[in-house]
């Protein structure tokens, strides 16, 4: 069964992403993948690079970004009453091109309205701007799965139902498993939700570097972007996850017993259509009625 990638960070997740989107083109091409998604820590900046190349390649591109979620109003800086952490994340996914302009707004938004620490928008600007736009409710920090992995179940359903309500048709629930403890007791909690409120669900990999000797690699720009020490136990790191590039068996092999988180995946691509049309766009310059032309103009 073929798989598309769509939670996948490339190099443009700064000091985070270990993947240049050659690179990920090339290996999608090798592994016979349809369509690949780049979804990068709050920023479109490599969207129309990736776009172009993608199509070179016969891939079809998926543009969208992870984004972090506010609990609370995107402007405020102190956290939330009883939120579980400062913002939560969200892979939004452009499924046309009124939601790539929308994803444009979002992610400006986060930068100029909601930016502490991150960039930030909050549930106000994704109703506001949720045309067009395929959600997916992203890794063990989406809110989601937060909540489920806190024992708040009546908020990760109220999260759910709130983003099922915004994005209709267009929101799927997602599961990973990258060996993490108690990651099995989240997507049990996320299967349940998807059942109760009749969502589907996607398989994911949270894909950070390429391969899988590529991790120790990986780890050195965590400790870069962090500031920390490799021999600092308590840091940011990544010990014992698969976050590479898998191939499409690989990811069967995670939940051999549910086909549709596969076919999902191709469901999504399947219906992305964004398509850039490339123009120049001068200013104009009025002649002054005493120049007979603008070579005139110029040399005056």
């Amino acid at each position: 069964m073929s798989f598309v990638h769509l939670h996948c960070h490339s190099e443009y997740s700064l000091l985070d992403g270990a993947n240049r989107p050659d690179a990920l083109l090339e290996r999608a091409v090798a592994m016979a993948m349809p369509a690949l998604a780049i979804t990068d820590h709050g920023n479109l900046h490599g969207a129309w690079n990736f776009h172009e190349k993608a199509h070179k390649k016969g891939i079809k591109p998926i543009l969208g970004f992870e984004a972090y979620v506010s609990y609370g109003d995107r402007r405020q800086r102190e956290r939330a009453p009883d939120a579980p952490a400062d913002y939560a994340h969200l892979v939004v996914l452009a499924r046309d091109l009124v939601g790539y302009r929308n994803l444009v707004r979002l992610t400006s938004r986060a930068y100029t309205e909601g930016f502490y620490r991150r960039p930030r928008v909050d549930h106000e600007i994704l109703a506001e701007h949720s045309e067009g736009i395929i959600v997916l409710s992203a890794c063990l920090s989406g809110e989601v799965a937060k909540n489920v992995e806190l024992g708040r179940y009546d908020r990760a359903r109220e999260a759910a139902e709130f983003y099922a309500r915004t994005f209709p048709g267009r929101y799927y629930l997602e599961v990973q498993d990258h060996g993490i403890p108690g990651q099995a007791e989240v997507n049990a909690g996320v299967f349940q939700l998807a059942d109760e409120l009749g969502l589907p669900t996607v398989v994911t990999n949270d894909a950070h570097y390429l391969r899988k000797e590529d991790a120790d690699t990986h780890d050195t720009l965590l400790c870069i972007g962090t500031s920390a020490l490799k021999s600092d136990p308590d840091r940011l790191a990544f010990y014992g996850q698969e976050s590479n590039f898998k191939s499409p068996e690989e990811m069967a092999e995670l939940f051999p017993d549910r086909p549709d988180l596969m076919s999902n995946t191709l469901e999504i691509a399947e219906s992305v259509g964004v398509q850039f049309e490339k123009k120049h766009h001068l200013p104009g310059f009025p002649v002054p009625e005493e120049f007979a032309d603008d070579t005139a103009h110029l040399r005056h």
